[in-house]
């Protein structure tokens, strides 16, 4: 089980980390938008929309930015067997059994890899 528990640890640090490079893109498409509107139009309300841009683009990153993280963080736990990290992806798992497809495959694979007996064993081992 120590094998599953490493790819399952690879497979949250994966999507977390396609999670943060998501974030970045809205970031940098949002700021792009408003930065050429605010330089190419002449419409005296479209500077009105430069800051709506801005704080639609940096809520969205900060979203995507508080849901990819944890999963970034529990994979790297996993992978040292940091008891916190296994009850941490578990709630992840449950969480992800929403985002279908690919959140519901891997929230499957994450709990039943995560709440077999040899598991606990193994994170039971490593608390003392």
């Amino acid at each position: 089980m120590a094998d599953h528990v490493k790819i399952l640890a690879v497979l949250h640090i994966v999507f977390g980390a396609l999670g943060l490079l998501a974030a970045l893109l809205i970031l940098v498409i949002f700021g792009g938008v408003a930065g050429i509107v605010s330089e190419v139009s002449h419409d005296p309300n479209a500077y009105l929309a430069v800051p709506i841009l801005g704080v639609v683009g940096a809520v969205i990153f900060g979203l995507l930015l508080l849901l990819s993280l944890p999963g970034v963080l529990a994979g790297v736990g996993l992978l040292k067997f940091q008891p916190w990290a296994r009850v941490l992806t578990i709630v992840l798992c449950a969480i992800n059994l929403l985002n279908v497809p690919f959140g519901t495959a891997l929230g499957i694979y994450g709990l039943w890899v995560l709440l077999n007996t040899e598991t606990e064993r193994l994170f039971a081992a490593n608390r003392m």
